[in-house]
């Protein structure tokens, strides 16, 4: 089978997502072609060089709607002959186009693509394309529907985490994020947004703050209680799935759950003739890529049986992985696949994640193949593994390999 390499990888700053952040000016088309204009120009690509982009986003309404992907193309300094597919798998959206095109090159349909993911939060709002999983009375009966805060909340009561756990990780996700940030080790992948007239509209994450410590994380309401303990009652709901749980210990809220933020990132993947026709050097070979489907109710535990999966399927252990990039969800879904494999908390997240600098749910799972990317090779390390949790019941993962 051919190999698919890593040639570049590339992500905007995140942008607080609300009408007072940096980039709420900017729309999803305009943020994708300026990732995507930005991968063409740092590998001087010809404007055919790919055969598609796969582009992942959650929100498909709207501006975010009509085959984003495409649009992006056409707004671009790519080519009009270079289609475009826009694919949505939640919060793995970002990976699983990566991983998509990844395979399409293994496969021998294509010899390079351009593949990541947007999501401005702040322009169009999570839950807005009216998912029927949550407002289908029907559907949601049938499979105990929680929101995910609820479920995150479930986790946590299920293998016994607690608040200051939980708000530990958090803080630590904020130091770590803002080490990397003091010490530039995204210098080599964030690309600054600009306007038309060449000036900076952002240049670093937004939505990070670096002086969180204990007592102000102390100092916030659990994000989820009430709507679990008052109308409509989700905790009932949950305990009537899981029946041995007497009661739900809501632990979560802003500070360590993942932020709204707005961003996109992509990634470019190609064959060996593609890196040698453009003169390119592969960065890393996309090892492996896996997807599974889990129990809908507690919802964010797909990060532990996807790893399972992909380490089994490919004769591997969880010692032959050097670093790992768990997406901070919420801080509980960090916490359970920890546990789960017994890892070293310094190998889980080294640079920070969506807790401290945010959640752009179509484009998390690029930035945190092209952070791991950048870690391995930062660190002189081999293998690492990058994995996501996925509303109603899902996980995805993907393990890259330098080169």
């Amino acid at each position: 089978m051919t190999e698919a390499y890593i040639y570049d990888a590339v992500r905007t700053p995140r942008g607080k997502g609300r009408k007072d952040g940096s980039l709420h000016e900017v729309t999803s088309v305009r943020l994708s072609a300026l990732t995507l204009n930005a991968l063409k120009e740092r590998n001087n690509l010809e404007g055919h060089a790919v055969e598609d982009v796969i582009w992942g986003n959650v929100t498909q309404v709207m501006e975010q709607g009509g085959c984003l992907a495409r649009t992006a193309v056409l707004a671009s300094d790519l080519d009009q002959s270079i289609p475009g597919l826009a694919i949505n798998r939640f919060c793995a959206s970002g990976m699983e186009a990566v991983n998509l095109a990844a395979n399409q090159v293994r496969g021998g349909a294509g010899d390079a693509y351009i593949a990541g993911g947007v999501e401005m939060m702040g322009r169009v709002a999570m839950g807005s394309d009216g998912a029927a999983i949550a407002v289908d009375p029907s559907i949601a009966m049938e499979t105990y529907f929680v929101p995910q805060g609820i479920s995150a909340d479930i986790i946590a009561t299920e293998y016994g985490f607690t608040r200051d756990q939980a708000d530990a990780l958090a803080m630590e996700s904020q130091r770590r994020a803002k080490e990397a940030w003091d010490e530039g080790r995204f210098a080599k992948s964030v690309i600054p947004v600009r306007d038309q007239n060449g000036l900076t509209i952002l240049d670093h994450d937004e939505y990070m703050r670096p002086g969180t410590d204990m007592q102000s994380l102390g100092g916030l309401n659990p994000a989820f209680q009430m709507m679990g303990e008052q109308m409509p009652g989700f905790d009932k709901i949950a305990m009537l799935k899981y029946p041995h749980l007497e009661r739900i210990n809501h632990i979560h809220h802003a500070g360590n759950s993942s932020g709204i933020v707005d961003g996109a990132a992509g990634v470019l993947i190609g064959n060996k003739e593609f890196g040698e026709k453009y003169g390119l050097k592969p960065r890393a070979r996309i090892k492996a890529t896996a997807k599974i489907g889990t129990d809908p109710t507690i919802m964010l535990t797909g990060p532990v049986p996807v790893t399972e999966k992909i380490l089994a399927d490919n004769g591997m252990k969880i010692g032959d992985l050097d670093l790992f990039e768990v997406n901070e969800a919420f801080a509980s879904v960090v916490l359970r696949f920890q546990q789960a494999f017994d890892v070293d908390p310094a190998l889980v997240n080294v640079n920070g994640g969506s807790i401290a600098m945010g959640h752009p749910l179509g484009a998390t799972g690029a930035i945190i193949i092209g952070t791991l990317l950048d870690e391995l090779e930062r660190r002189d390390l081999e293998t690492g593994l990058a994995t996501l949790c996925i509303a109603s019941g899902m996980g995805a993962a993907t393990i890259i390999e330098r080169v």
